[in-house]
């Protein structure tokens, strides 16, 4: 049996699947397998699939549409290794992203979930000079509840034996256990961070380097912003039934913090009326941000006000200073 295991969720993305699983079949770390989950997909994501199982370490499994979670959730029922990462379909791997994991993974028994700084690329596939550089050791679950450092569905690879200790099996489902949650169409991987954090003595440790590289569509960002609170709202009402001291304690902070990044996917959106109700709402809710991460609260009201009474050139010309100031 493979050491690791990395499962990909597939649904409709005929268009960048071929590249992440070159990207995963292209690992250093050899004695991996690749687990495709077609999720009901009606273009032709499961031909373009199954044509990379001539690469006996990918296999592809079909099933009806469960959701990003059902689908994650099977990928870890026919997963074998004894390290499972997760890649979404339209993101990418660096080459030594596995062996980085399962080095740290062995040096650190403690650590149950692991994860890694991401590059973002734009669809094209190209970089943005944009990188999520998070929190790495010394995480609390109040640091992963308020600022997720994970950061994205193809950051995390974990041990079996965590996946194990997060298992359950809900009455309405007969056939595998559930990790993810499948009632929650979003932040059904905060919740199982969360789960983890509350529930385990598991530790949540990270890898600076960007070694993920994650696609960030434009499309819709801003009409998400709503069904995304939403969720995240729905998950703080399911742990206060776990540890409902800690949420009393630590939600205000968690939501302010949550609020500043759905306002600024609604700048990325250049929806200035949304971004900046969701910005007042942050600073209305709990101070934590601005007095803990000054720059990047301000920074956000300022683009979000500025996007709302300007219009969006003023905030893409600074975006692009900015971005060139970085490179220089």
């Amino acid at each position: 049996m493979p050491f690791a295991s990395i499962v990909v969720p597939a649904f409709n993305v005929e268009t960048t699947l071929s590249a992440t699983l070159a990207s995963l079949l292209a690992q250093s770390f050899r004695d991996v397998e690749v687990i495709v989950v077609d999720d009901g997909s009606y273009d032709r994501t499961y031909e373009i699939a199954d044509w990379y199982t001539r690469d006996k370490r990918l296999k592809v499994v079909r099933q009806s549409n469960r959701g990003l979670a059902g689908a994650r959730n099977t990928g870890i029922a026919h997963a074998t290794g004894e390290i499972v990462g997760f890649c979404d379909s339209d993101d990418l791997w660096h080459p030594e992203k596995l062996a980085a994991h399962v080095d740290f993974l062995r040096a650190n028994p403690s650590v149950g979930l692991s994860y890694s700084g991401s590059q973002l690329i734009d669809d094209a596939g190209e970089p943005t000079g944009l990188f999520q550089r998070p929190k790495m050791r010394g995480v609390t679950p109040a640091h992963l509840f308020r600022r997720n450092p994970v950061g994205n569905g193809s950051a995390p690879v974990m041990r079996r034996a965590a996946l194990e200790d997060l298992a359950f099996r809900p009455a309405i489902e007969k056939v595998r256990d559930w990790v993810f949650d499948e009632t929650f169409a979003q932040s059904e991987d905060i919740e199982c961070w969360m789960r983890l954090a509350l529930t385990t003595e598991w530790e949540v440790a990270g890898l600076r380097a960007p070694l993920t590289l994650y696609r960030v569509n434009g499309a819709g960002l801003s009409a998400g912003t709503e069904r995304q609170l939403a969720s995240w709202e729905r998950m703080v009402t399911k742990l206060s039934t776990i540890d409902p001291a800690f949420i009393a304690r630590h939600a205000p902070a968690a939501r302010a913090y949550q609020l500043r990044y759905l306002a600024r996917r609604a700048v990325s959106a250049r929806d200035g009326g949304r971004a900046r109700a969701l910005s007042s709402r942050s600073l209305s809710t709990s101070l934590h941000p601005l007095f803990f991460e000054p720059l990047k609260t301000i920074t956000t009201h300022a683009a979000a006000l500025a996007l709302d009474l300007s219009g969006p050139r003023v905030v893409t010309a600074a975006e692009t200073a900015l971005r060139r100031a970085r490179n220089n």
